[in-house]
């Protein structure tokens, strides 16, 4: 038999309109903008897990759509819909209600291993998007729904979410000011320093496994560290007299900014992990506090007085070389540059109180992202650059808040008691 022949010019014709069709699947993907000022919500419904194999307690998928369904509305562009609407059922007139995108969820547990399963049903079109598959422990359950809660929000954004992340702030439901840990959602909280006396701006290292601090309990202002792998031991960094404060860690983690008045007035020192100073980047120019770094490590961002207010300066690593930011407003302070490396986050004075803004790296563009009587404080971005977490306070209570980098999506966060304060989100695990 003779092998049938195909002539180069043809198969190199196939070759290029196979690819076409690929390049054409990809390019036909479009994700959502979900900073953009006039997206509407996306309307989601979450039915119950539903049960394969082996009998599970009834409320068992229930549980997991509900834990499932409170990850995805954190990220702001989610519009649940209320499973009374359709009795938590994942056959319904999902066009009729207005539904986007339905979650078909499946688990099975089986002698304590436990898989879970998640596509998206796209409503207008009828299809099922490509879906997700965890195995594991059932002591992992809440770990592999959040897990699958972030791979649905990659299929929304092209991005993973952020439901596994953590804040770190201080509170004093204790009746002192002590740090706390909690995750995003809010499901429990765990004392983390227990020094009983004041302690303020936690900030975490790039990796999420330490957390550094300062602390009053020996009557200085003191830099302290812990690993929250365990729940032990915290050691000092600086113990230097007058203030140690608020590190910024280097994006490699090695390194960091931190304030230091040992010299003086407080001033910029960049300092290794064993508390080793290594360079001073700041001398005779007011006070410079409040560091913060790009992304890629090249310039930080803080705040200085040297123009007899505080006011925002970025320094290039490299050449040392300072640049004043902000003109606007009489005070300007807690500047945090996002993880994308776009935007700057920081407090203004407006009218006696502090605001939160907005500006691109250059200081233009400049919005102001709060309103309301108040003060808004301390923000800190989430690692994927969408949302910032802050401080209000009014009427002598504080709450740690939440907004979209649009000035959309207000949210308080956490029923915690007791007033919290300095929010510090932490990367992604």
């Amino acid at each position: 038999m003779k092998s049938i022949q195909v002539p180069t010019a043809v198969f190199f014709a196939l070759i290029l309109v196979a690819l076409s069709l690929v390049s054409r699947a990809y390019a036909e993907r479009v994700y959502l903008d979900i900073t953009a000022s006039d997206l509407r919500k996306v309307v989601v419904a979450v039915p119950a897990f539903s049960s394969e194999g082996t009998a599970a307690p009834a409320r068992q998928g229930t549980e997991m759509a509900e834990l499932l369904g409170r990850a995805l509305e954190l990220h702001g562009f989610i519009d649940l819909v209320d499973g009374g609407r359709y009795g938590g059922a994942k056959e319904a007139d999902w066009k009729g209600m207005g539904v986007d995108y339905v979650v078909m969820a499946k688990f099975r547990l089986s002698n304590g291993s436990l898989m879970i399963e998640g596509r998206l049903l796209d409503v207008a079109e009828n299809r099922l998007l490509a879906g997700r598959r965890y195995t594991g422990t059932s002591k992992q359950q809440d770990d592999m729904v959040l897990r699958l809660a972030d791979a649905l929000i990659e299929e929304f954004t092209g991005e993973p979410g952020i439901s596994r992340t953590s804040i770190a702030y201080i509170s004093d439901v204790s009746g002192k000011k002590e740090v706390y840990l909690t995750d995003i959602l809010g499901r429990k909280q765990r004392q983390i320093t227990k020094h009983r006396h004041l302690c303020v701006s936690p900030r975490f290292t790039p990796d999420g496994n330490f957390l550094a601090y300062t602390t009053y309990h020996r009557g200085n202002q003191d830099l302290y560290i812990t690993d929250l792998r365990q729940n032990r031991v915290t050691r000092s960094l600086s113990r230097k007299k007058g203030m140690n404060l608020a590190p910024a860690f280097t994006p490699d983690g090695k390194t960091m900014v931190v304030t230091l008045s040992k010299d003086g007035s407080p001033d910029l020192y960049r300092m290794d992990r064993q508390g080793k100073v290594l360079e001073r980047l700041t001398s005779r120019s007011g006070i410079n506090v409040s560091a913060s770094f790009s992304p890629d490590g090249r310039s930080m961002v803080f705040v200085s007085d040297r123009s007899r207010r505080p006011q925002l300066y970025t320094m290039e690593m490299a050449t040392k070389r300072v640049k004043r930011l902000t003109f606007q407003r009489s005070e300007n302070s807690e500047p945090v540059w996002s993880p994308t490396g776009e935007l700057i986050a920081f407090t203004g004075m407006v009218d006696g109180h502090y605001q939160l803004f907005v500006m691109d790296t250059a200081g233009n563009r400049v919005r102001q992202l709060s309103s309301g009587w108040g003060d808004y404080e301390s923000p800190s971005w989430s690692p994927d650059g969408k949302l910032i977490t802050f401080t209000r306070r009014r009427n002598g209570k504080s709450d740690l808040c939440l907004i979209g980098k649009n000035g959309k999506g207000f949210r308080v966060l956490f029923p915690f008691k007791g007033n919290k304060s300095y929010p510090q989100w932490s990367p992604r695990p």
